[in-house]
C-alpha cells in the first residue's frame, strides 16, 4: 500500500516538473522572438482627392509639391460629372473632393442621405451667360432658348443670374432655390431648358439654343474666358465658394486639415489671381 502511494506521488511530482519546464520553455521562446518592425513614421501618407479638371485639378497640382514636403502624397482623381465625387467620398474610394459649392453640397447630401462635411473654402467661380449667336443680353429675341444647369442648386443660381440680367423676374423670396416654375415674368417668352452642366458649352453650338448659363470651370475647359466672353457675369462677391469636402467622421483628420491649409496660402492666392485673371477669385 505504502509503496503504491509513493509511486503515485512520484508520478505526480514528475508530471508537475515536466509541465513547469514546458511552460518555462514556451515563455522563453516568446521572450526571445524578434519583435515586429515598427511602422515607418517617415513614410508618406497618400491622400486621394477627387476634382473636376479646371481649375480644381490645376490648383491641386500647384500645391502637390508643398504637401510632399509635409509627407503627404497627393493623388488626384479627375471627375467630369458632378454627381460622382460625393458618393466616392462617402464610400471611402477617395479621401476628399474639391469641385462644389455649399448649396450644391447641402442639396446633394439631403437628397442622398450622405454625411459629408465642408472643411474649407478655396475660390469662387462666377457663373455667366454665354452665347455664340448674340453679343449682348439685350439682343436675345422673343422665343429664344437659353440652357441652364439641371442640378437644383446651380439651376436656381442660373435663374437668379437671368433675373439680375433683366431677362426674367422670379417670384419674391425664392432666391437660389428657384425653379423654372418660379418665373413670375418672362417678357420675351424666353424658353429655358435644363441640361447637364458639363454639356452646356456644347449647347452653344446647337442651332436651337441661343445662349447658356455656364459654370466657370466648364467655361474654361471650353476655352471660354469668363471676363471676355460672357454676356453677363455673376458678381465677384458671390457666396458660392468652392470647398473641400470629406466624410463627417474625418473632418478633424490632421492630414486633411493640412490639405486645406496648403490650399489657403498666399502662394495659392497669387497663383489663382495670376493664372485666371479674375475668372476665378480666391475665397480666403
Amino acid at each position: 500500500m505504502f509503496s503504491s502511494k509513493r509511486r503515485i506521488s512520484t508520478l505526480i511530482v514528475g508530471s508537475l516538473v515536466a509541465l513547469s519546464l514546458l511552460v518555462t520553455g514556451c515563455g522563453s521562446s516568446t521572450q526571445n522572438q524578434t519583435p515586429a518592425p515598427a511602422a515607418d513614421a517617415n513614410k508618406p501618407v497618400t491622400l486621394k482627392v477627387g476634382a473636376t479638371p479646371v481649375p480644381h485639378v490645376e490648383i491641386l497640382e500647384f500645391v502637390k509639391p508643398e504637401l510632399a514636403k509635409q509627407g503627404i502624397n497627393l493623388e488626384i482623381v479627375t471627375y467630369t460629372e458632378y454627381p460622382l465625387p460625393n458618393p466616392a467620398v462617402d464610400a471611402g474610394d477617395i479621401d476628399a473632393n474639391f469641385f462644389q459649392h455649399v448649396p450644391y453640397l447641402e442639396t446633394f447630401t439631403i437628397d442622398k442621405g450622405l454625411k459629408l462635411a465642408n472643411i474649407g473654402k478655396v475660390h469662387i467661380e462666377p457663373i455667366g451667360i454665354y452665347s455664340k449667336k448674340v453679343t449682348k443680353v439685350g439682343e436675345f429675341k422673343a422665343g429664344d432658348t437659353i440652357a441652364i444647369p439641371n442640378d437644383p442648386s446651380n439651376a436656381g443660381r442660373a435663374l437668379a443670374l437671368l433675373e439680375k440680367s433683366g431677362l426674367i423676374k422670379l417670384k419674391a423670396g425664392v432666391g437660389i432655390k428657384a425653379t423654372v416654375l418660379d418665373i413670375a415674368e418672362n417678357p420675351k417668352n424666353i424658353k429655358i431648358i435644363e441640361a447637364d452642366a458639363a454639356q452646356l458649352p456644347r449647347n452653344l453650338d446647337d442651332p436651337k439654343v441661343t445662349g447658356a448659363v455656364i459654370n466657370t470651370n466648364y467655361a474654361l475647359e471650353a476655352n471660354l474666358n469668363p471676363t471676355k466672353d460672357s454676356l453677363f457675369l455673376e458678381d465677384k462677391d458671390s457666396p458660392y465658394a468652392n470647398i473641400v469636402v470629406v466624410k463627417e467622421s474625418r473632418k478633424d483628420d490632421p492630414n486633411l486639415q493640412k490639405l486645406v491649409k496648403a490650399l489657403n496660402t498666399p502662394e495659392v492666392k497669387k497663383f489663382i489671381e495670376d493664372k485666371y485673371k479674375g475668372a476665378i477669385v480666391p475665397a480666403f
